[in-house]
């Protein structure tokens, strides 16, 4: 009898486990295409498909199809909110209470009391007065941009935005203050120069068609040298003066003082509050430590105004982004800020940090004796995010050289082969490991990797 490839029914049954796993549909999808290839390989003189290979080629192809859309990432490049990685990563308080809130049905938009729709904000409102001691009213959309974009077509569409010429940022992705402004519908008016602008640049240029006067955080880059730049407090007396709102673009968010997390000089949200800008917005997931989103402080004459304008509906969080921020606030409001994760990890002490690279060369000798030449170094990280750019993060670091071999092959291993996959940085001849950014977990879970790293590969 000629030997024949397996029957599609004979493979169905012998698949119960991948069947269990990814379903029915999924499973003789693949299976089809994959005795359609091997049949037509083996009518030109390739080898007979048997069932084992078969089987196993379909599990890899369904595991590969049905990877979650986010992995698992150990961040060993010292560089904290690191926005290709996600930024701030979350209180384990807040997912936990995420999921035994979101499992079931909230009042997201009712107002149980009165029986009738509610505004989403009202309660994150409340929390945002109690911590700033402010009065101003909470607008929350699904990212900073969001927010800036919301506010100039609240306030200025079809009308000129005085701006600086020195604050027409450039944000991540390519996105330009410039084209934002003209997405709103805003009429940008820059006045001075790249390097030096002055009050008397925008009180010259305020008139009949001003609709907003903005000042924007340089949040990612500095100018330094011949400088001159307009402080808020003095843009917000002006703005009383022309009788035009001022907004203010913070970006970062940060709600402790600079210090508090090793930070010599970063704006707060205390001090732009202070200085009373109408409408304030700035990113929740940079140093504020929460989800992605952009959060709008305003002042409540305009709160309505911003409730109204249709692009919000277009623009606003999810039920998620409120359970989350609702935690996060709750830890700044009880004085526990330390366990939101990325401000923990921002002001970690050196002798901690110290320690946890010791800890981390320990492990790896233990776990891959003689395989790996290591190094406990001093190193800097980054803030990241766009946040506080010259600032440098003393980041004690392990530096790692296979044996024999190349370091560029481990860097790739670590990163692009097994789970979870590891972000380090490569300097000349050595893979260098930042612990600032690394957990506990983390760095066990690293130990582990290079003990998975081929032999062969550093002979």
């Amino acid at each position: 009898m000629t030997a024949r490839p397996p029957r599609m029914d004979k493979l169905l049954a012998s698949a119960s486990a991948l069947r269990e796993v990814f379903g029915e549909r999924a499973l003789h999808a693949c299976l089809t295409q994959l005795l359609e290839d091997s049949k037509r390989t083996w009518r030109f003189g390739g080898p007979l498909p048997d069932e084992g290979s078969l089987l196993e080629r379909a599990g890899e192809r369904l595991r590969e199809s049905f990877r979650p859309p986010l992995r698992r990432v150990i961040n060993a490049t010292g560089v904290v909110l690191h926005t290709n990685l996600g930024r701030a990563p979350l209180p384990a308080q807040a997912l936990e209470a995420a999921a035994k809130l979101l499992s079931g049905y909230v009042d997201l938009e009712l107002d149980l009391e009165a029986r009738g729709r509610g505004h989403r904000d009202a309660r994150l409102e409340a929390a945002f007065k109690d911590l700033f001691g402010t009065d101003r009213s909470l607008v929350v959309v699904n990212n900073n941009a969001a927010a800036t974009l919301l506010m100039l077509n609240t306030l200025s569409a079809g009308k000129e935005t005085i701006v600086s010429r020195g604050e027409l940022v450039e944000i991540g992705g390519g996105f330009r203050m410039p084209e934002v402004m003209a997405a709103s519908g805003a009429l940008l008016k820059e006045v001075g120069t790249t390097n030096r602008t002055r009050l008397s640049d925008y009180k010259k240029a305020a008139g009949r068609n001003t609709g907003l006067l903005l000042k924007v955080h340089t949040s990612n880059y500095r100018i330094r040298g011949f400088t001159e730049d307009v402080s808020l407090e003095a843009l917000v007396a002006l703005g009383c003066e022309v009788k035009k709102p001022v907004g203010f673009d913070l970006g970062s968010g940060l709600a402790l003082s600079p210090a508090s997390i090793g930070l010599a000089d970063e704006p707060t949200i205390t001090a732009a509050l202070a200085a009373g800008p109408d409408a304030l917005c700035f990113s929740a997931d940079k140093l504020f430590g929460a989800c992605q989103a952009g959060l709008l402080l305003i002042t409540p004459k305009l709160a309505g105004r911003f409730r109204k304008n249709p692009l919000l509906r277009a623009m606003r969080a999810d039920k998620m982004a409120y359970a989350t921020l609702g935690t996060v606030l709750d830890l700044y409001r009880r004085g526990r800020w330390r366990e939101i994760p990325a401000l923990a990890l921002l002001g970690a002490p050196a002798p901690l940090l110290a320690s946890k690279a010791r800890r981390l060369k320990r492990l790896i000798e233990r776990a891959a004796p003689g395989r790996f030449v290591l190094e406990v170094v001093d190193a800097e990280g980054r803030v990241g995010g766009g946040c506080a750019p010259l600032e440098s993060l003393p980041s004690p670091a392990v530096t790692v050289v296979p044996a024999a071999g190349k370091s560029r092959e481990l860097e790739a291993f670590l990163r692009s082969v097994g789970e979870p996959p590891v972000l380090g940085l490569l300097a000349g001849d050595r893979v260098v490991l930042h612990v600032r950014t690394m957990t506990d977990d983390d760095i066990r879970d690293l130990a582990a990797r290079l003990k998975e790293y081929p032999e062969e590969a550093s002979k």
